[in-house]
C-alpha cells in the first residue's frame, strides 16, 4: 500500500468537505488554515452580546451535508437544527412595495398575483424551464470534472438546447413582464458573485434548487455547523492545524508533494487538496514555471466577482416586522450593477441585503435587542476606491436610508456595529482584488474554462472552492469536493 498522507489547504467549506471525503477514503488528512476558527469565510464574530455570521447565512440543498455525515454512518440532524424560513426573502423596493418570496409554490404565486397577475402563468413557466436547468447543470454536471475539454464540448449541445448563451435577466424577461417581478427572480447570480445581465442563464437552476430543497437556517447560526463539521473531523481522526500559514507547495519531478509553511516548516504529503482562491494559489503559491500556459491564460483574461461591504450592527429594541432575509432594492438597477460590475466605481445609491437572525434565534442578541448584518455589493479593488474614506461614509448612508425605511429610528438604536470592506477580504481571506466571491460566473469562466478541479500540469494538485468547478455559494463549494470522488480513488482499490 502507498503512503497516505493527504493535506488539505484552507478550511472553508469546501476545505473540510475535501477533507471528510478524503478521510473517508482512507487517507490520513491534515487540514490547515492560516485563521484562528474553521470555517474560512463563515466565522463568527461576537461583540457585547451580538452574535454575527460573518459570512454565508441561509443553507440550501442541505443533503449535500447530509452526505458528508453519512460517509461515516452519522445523520446530520443529530447533530445540527435546520429551520425551513418563511418568506425565504422579502423584498422592499424603492417606494415601498413589498414582495415575500419563498415557502410554498401556492405562497409564492399568491404575492405574484398580488403584484403582477399577468405573471403567474410566466413564473410556472420559469420554474419549469428552472427545473430543466438543474436537470442538466446541477443534477447531472456540478459534481462532473471538467478538466478535460471533451467533457465540455459533449455537453454544448445540451446547454445550447437550454438557451445558456442568454443572461440570467434575458431569461427571466422572456418570462415576467413586471419589473419588480424582473428584478426580484433575477438577483440570484448576485448570490455567487455575478451580474443578472452578464452571467449565464445556467445559474437560473438556483430557483428550481429553493424550490426543490427549500431555504433553511441553521439554529445556532452557520457557525454552529461549522463546529458540528469540526466536530465530526476530530472524531474521524482529521488533524486540523490552524493559525498555520502555507506560503508554496512543494513540487518534485511535477507533483505536488508537500507544503512549505510560512515559518519555513516543510509538511510532506502524497495529495495536496486547495481551497485558496485559485487566482491567489497560482500566483502566490506555485512557481511560475511549473504552470501551464492555459493557467496562466486563465488568470490574466480572469474578470472577478464584486466586492462587499458587510456592516454588523445591534440594536437596542427589536423590529419584529422585519423579515429574517431582506432584500432592499434601491431606485437603480441595471445601472447600479453596471457601476458596480462594469466601471468600478462607488455609487451614491446602493442595493442591500439584509439579515436579522433574531427573527428565527433570538440568542444572537440580548433580550429585547436584535442582531443584524447588511450586505452591500461594491466594486472590488479593481475600482480603486479609498475605503479609509468610503468605509465610514458607507457606512453612514446605509444606517440612515434603513432608519428612513425598515428600521426606523436605527440612528438612535444602533450599537456595537462595525464593517467589513474588499480591505479586509483581500487581507484576511486572501481574495484576489478583495472579490467576494473570486472570479465571477460568465460563461468563459464555467466548467472547463473555470480553474479545474484537478490542477492543469502538476500532478496529485486538486482545487475546490468558490473559484473552482462549479462555482462559488455553499452548495458549489460542497459539489467542488464532491468532484473529488471522481478523481481521487479509494485507497484501498489504487493497488488492486
Amino acid at each position: 500500500m502507498k503512503s497516505t498522507k493527504a493535506l488539505v489547504i484552507g478550511a472553508g467549506f469546501g476545505g473540510m468537505a475535501a477533507a471528510i471525503r478524503l478521510r473517508a477514503k482512507g487517507y490520513e488528512v491534515t487540514l490547515l488554515d492560516r485563521a484562528k476558527a474553521l470555517g474560512g469565510r463563515a466565522q463568527v464574530y461576537t461583540r457585547n452580546g451580538y452574535v454575527h455570521d460573518a459570512g454565508p447565512t441561509v443553507i440550501t440543498a442541505p443533503f449535500l451535508f447530509e452526505e458528508l455525515f453519512a460517509l461515516f454512518g452519522e445523520r446530520l440532524e443529530d447533530h445540527v437544527n435546520l429551520v425551513p424560513l418563511k418568506p425565504w426573502y422579502r423584498f422592499y423596493f424603492a417606494g415601498g412595495e413589498q414582495f415575500d418570496y419563498g415557502g410554498t409554490l401556492e405562497d409564492t404565486l399568491a404575492e405574484i398575483k398580488r403584484i403582477e397577475p399577468a405573471d403567474v402563468a410566466g413564473y410556472l413557466a420559469l420554474v419549469a424551464h428552472s427545473k430543466n436547468i438543474f436537470a442538466v447543470g446541477f443534477s447531472e454536471l456540478s459534481a462532473q470534472p471538467f478538466h478535460e475539454f471533451s467533457t465540455m464540448a459533449a455537453q454544448v449541445p445540451r446547454l445550447l438546447k437550454l438557451r445558456s448563451h442568454e443572461t440570467v435577466w434575458q431569461m427571466v424577461s422572456r418570462f415576467l413582464k413586471n419589473p419588480l417581478l424582473r428584478q426580484a427572480f433575477s438577483i440570484q447570480p448576485l448570490l455567487v458573485g455575478g451580474n443578472p445581465f452578464d452571467t449565464t442563464s445556467i445559474y437560473g437552476l438556483i430557483h428550481y434548487l429553493e424550490r426543490a430543497y427549500g431555504v433553511f437556517f441553521t439554529m445556532g447560526g452557520t457557525g454552529h455547523l461549522v463546529r458540528a463539521l469540526g466536530e465530526l473531523m476530530q472524531r474521524q481522526g482529521i488533524e486540523v492545524k490552524l493559525e498555520t500559514t502555507v506560503k508554496t507547495l512543494s513540487l518534485q519531478d511535477g507533483s505536488a508533494s508537500g507544503v512549505v509553511l510560512a515559518d519555513g516548516t516543510h509538511l510532506a504529503s502524497d495529495l495536496v487538496v486547495s481551497d485558496a482562491d485559485p487566482t491567489y494559489l497560482y500566483e502566490h503559491m506555485i512557481e511560475r514555471a511549473a504552470q501551464t500556459t492555459v493557467v496562466k491564460l486563465k488568470q490574466k483574461a480572469a474578470h472577478y466577482s464584486m466586492g462587499l461591504f458587510v456592516l454588523y450592527f445591534g440594536t437596542t429594541r427589536t423590529y419584529e416586522e422585519v423579515a429574517h432575509h431582506t432584500i432592499w432594492m434601491g431606485e437603480r438597477y441595471r445601472e447600479l450593477l453596471d457601476d458596480i460590475f462594469n466601471k468600478k466605481i462607488l455609487a451614491e445609491d446602493f442595493s442591500l441585503y439584509l439579515h436579522r437572525p433574531t427573527a428565527t434565534d433570538p440568542s444572537f442578541a440580548p433580550p429585547g435587542h436584535d442582531s443584524f448584518y447588511v450586505l452591500c455589493p461594491v466594486p472590488n479593488l479593481l475600482g480603486n476606491v479609498d475605503w479609509s474614506v468610503q468605509g465610514p461614509k458607507l457606512r453612514d448612508q446605509i444606517v440612515a436610508a434603513l432608519d428612513q425605511t425598515i428600521l426606523p429610528n436605527l440612528s438612535e438604536t444602533i450599537v456595537e456595529d462595525f464593517y467589513k470592506t474588499p480591505e479586509d477580504f483581500k487581507d484576511e481571506y486572501l481574495s484576489t482584488h478583495g472579490a467576494g466571491f473570486s472570479v465571477a460566473p460568465l460563461f468563459r469562466q464555467s466548467a472547463w474554462f473555470r480553474f479545474h478541479n484537478r490542477a492543469e500540469g502538476i500532478k496529485n494538485l486538486y482545487l475546490v472552492g468558490a473559484g473552482t468547478h462549479p462555482g462559488a455559494g455553499v452548495p458549489g463549494v460542497l459539489c467542488s469536493a464532491k468532484v473529488l470522488d471522481a478523481l481521487i480513488q479509494p485507497l484501498n482499490t489504487i493497488d488492486s
